[in-house]
This record gives C-alpha cells, sequence and structure tokens, in this order.
C-alpha cells in the first residue's frame, strides 16, 4: 500500500516544473543530488518512498534548490545532510554533471568522501540508504532521471577517480 503525503512547500524553491511534453521535475528552481562515491564501498543510494516521484526507486539523495541563490553544490550537499545524515566536511566534491530540459535542470555533484560515514535515514522521503558498487548499480530499478544520466555520470566518476 503506498502513502501518500500532503505537499507543504517548505522553501520558495518547492513545487513542480511542467514541461511542454507534459513531463513534471521538482524544484522551481531546478534540483541537485550528491553522488557521495567511497573507494571502498562505492556510491552512496537512496531507495525512495512510494509517495515521491517514481517512488520506489533508485537514486542519489537529493532534490529542488531552495531559491534562486542557492548553488547546485550546495543544494546537493544540504539535501544530502538532509536526507542521509552527511556529515559536514565528509565529502569533496569534484564534479558536476548537468542534465538540462530546457525548462528545468538537474545537477549531479560527484563527491568524494574524504572521511568515512554510515548514512543515516534522517527525513521521511528514503526506505532505505546503502553503499552499491558501481558496477552494481545497474542492477537496481534506477529512478529514470538516474538511469538516462547514469552512463555519462559514471564515466565522469570513472574519469575523477581513475
Amino acid at each position: 500500500m503506498t502513502s501518500t503525503m500532503p505537499f507543504r512547500p517548505h522553501h520558495p524553491g518547492d513545487g513542480w516544473v511542467e514541461g511542454a511534453d507534459g513531463s513534471r521535475y521538482w524544484g522551481l528552481f531546478g534540483a541537485a543530488g550528491l553522488l557521495a562515491f567511497d573507494r571502498e564501498r562505492g556510491v552512496l543510494m537512496q531507495h525512495r518512498v512510494g509517495w515521491s516521484h517514481f517512488g520506489g526507486t533508485w537514486g542519489l539523495p537529493g532534490g529542488a534548490l531552495q531559491d534562486a541563490s542557492e548553488s547546485p553544490v550546495t543544494g546537493a550537499i544540504r539535501e544530502a545532510q538532509e536526507e542521509a545524515g552527511v556529515p559536514d566536511g565528509s565529502v569533496v566534491p569534484r564534479a558536476e554533471h548537468v542534465f538540462d530540459v530546457g525548462v528545468w535542470r538537474y545537477t549531479t555533484v560527484i563527491a568524494v568522501v574524504v572521511e568515512s560515514f554510515e548514512p543515516v535515514i534522517s527525513d521521511p522521503e528514503s526506505l532505505e540508504l546503502k553503499w552499491v558498487p558501481v558496477d552494481q548499480i545497474e542492477n537496481y530499478p534506477l529512478h529514470p532521471g538516474f538511469a538516462s544520466t547514469w552512463p555519462d555520470v559514471r564515466a565522469a566518476l570513472a574519469r575523477l577517480t581513475a
């Protein structure tokens, strides 16, 4: 049974943007997610709750930018702290991948873990958080947006960690 979560905006950026084809994207100012990469454990992945957009799929901790002045790096780290308990200073952003559909942008911030941590479900948006080896990510039912960008993001990650 899927529960429904009532919509209550918390920030000016909370809301849907609709594309010309009817596609909907969360975040009036765009959105960002954190790809936290740990050489020993892989990528920190989030199993999304049923009431969320594409609930039941796996993706990265992330979400809407709070306002027009919040940078994607700041937003991605803030969201990862809110959703997965990522501690201050535990990751260092190294690259960004931007998915741009014209009316909306999602930035994947690729960061390297410099201080090991265990993720903590710290808000109602996650069913599960886990470290997934890079070569196993495609075995999970991925959020469609993440699935479409994963080949490019994976290549960027490989270049950074080679």
